[in-house]
């Protein structure tokens, strides 16, 4: 049997296989609550080893984009425990994957009392998509009291708390492609100079102290993290210093036992690629389970496990245009013809009525 499809064990728990399915955003949590439609589609899909599910805000503050899930309610739990029950009832597993917006969001997308948040009072460039008003530019954001970081720190412990109410098996912390905990990162966005700006170890400090919070609420084998290093999407930009922070920055997870780093490299759709040196960097420093995941096919997956070079392959298109991806790789049939208009729109369309094999 080729590696890619073979068990493996994550933590505490025995995966079927090697592939793990990427978070994507999809739009459909109307209101922000997760529904039935959301778990048909990810139960379609419960072949893969894992499932990390869309990026779902902690925070009212945190919720960016139109549609997207929340898990900081009473509503948003009962909605996830949908999805959780329907997914484990076909012997899937699955981790939360907890994402606040920060400066990346726009006040038309957030709910009554919300406030648009980042390090710094910097707006990304561009445009942002809202239901009410189409696209509109970004923001400036507010700068991040103490007083907002301690109650977001606490916000993304009590979201951990309940993905496991919920029923989730772990979370992931999504400190990549531009978002709040990557916005404290980078050294564009984060221009402060208290002690969670400047250097590395200043910059780094909230996302550090966010997995702490999230470990001391369920334990720290329950706690995985993406990030992207050297990722340019939602106006990140390279700087000089990236493969040294990041270097610090694997170190300190690897202290603090987390059960994975997932690493993204958004190459294949146009951004820089992660340098090879970067990702034995990680599989040097992190002891725990490395996830590799951008532009993967099944032979491009089966030789990376089997170099070593990483414990599990995550892919999200393949996944999302054939919901029985892990059969068509296995047997070699043809694959679903990816349909990206209806990538964010609400409703079945392009969500779940992609067809499987007969």
């Amino acid at each position: 049997m080729l590696q890619l499809f073979s068990p493996t064990t994550i933590g505490s728990l025995t995966l079927r296989n090697h592939l793990v399915m990427a978070p994507m955003t999809r739009n459909r949590a109307i209101g922000n609550v997760p529904n039935e439609l959301m778990a048909e589609y990810y139960t379609q899909r419960a072949s893969a080893g894992l499932i990390i599910t869309e990026g779902t805000s902690p925070s009212p503050n945190g919720l960016g984009y139109p549609r997207i899930p929340g898990i900081f309610s009473k509503e948003q739990i009962d909605g996830w425990k949908l999805v959780t029950n329907a997914v484990h009832a076909k012997g899937g597993k699955l981790f939360i994957q907890l994402m606040h917006g920060g400066r990346i969001g726009h006040p038309l997308n957030l709910p009554v009392g919300a406030r648009l948040q980042g390090p710094s009072a910097v707006a990304a460039t561009g445009e942002i998509y809202t239901d009410a008003e189409g696209m509109k530019p970004y923001v400036i954001p507010q700068a991040m009291t103490d007083g907002d970081i301690s109650s977001t720190i606490e916000e993304f412990a009590q979201a951990a708390r309940n993905a496991i109410q919920a029923g989730f098996d772990g979370i992931e912390l999504h400190s990549a492609n531009g978002y709040l905990l990557e916005q404290f990162i980078r050294p564009t966005s984060n221009q402060r100079k208290d002690h969670y700006g400047g250097t590395i170890e200043h910059r780094a400090r909230f996302v550090l102290e966010v997995a702490d919070a999230a470990s001391r609420a369920i334990g720290n084998e329950r706690v995985g993290i993406r990030l992207s290093p050297y990722g340019i999407f939602n106006d990140m930009s390279l700087y000089p210093a990236m493969e040294a922070d990041y270097t610090y920055l694997a170190t300190q997870l690897n202290d603090r036992g987390l059960l994975y780093i997932h690493l993204v490299d958004h190459s294949s759709m146009g951004s820089p690629q992660v340098p090879d040196s970067t990702k034995a960097m990680f599989r040097n420093n992190f002891k725990g389970k490395l996830i590799l995941s951008g532009g993967y096919d099944a032979s491009h997956a089966e030789n990376d496990l089997v170099e070593g070079k990483c414990d599990l392959i995550a892919v999200g298109r393949p996944l999302l245009a054939n919901p029985d991806l892990v059969a068509r790789w296995q047997s070699g049939a043809a694959l679903n013809e990816l349909d990206m208009n209806y990538f964010y729109t609400p409703g079945p369309e392009g969500f779940t009525d992609y067809p499987a094999l007969s």
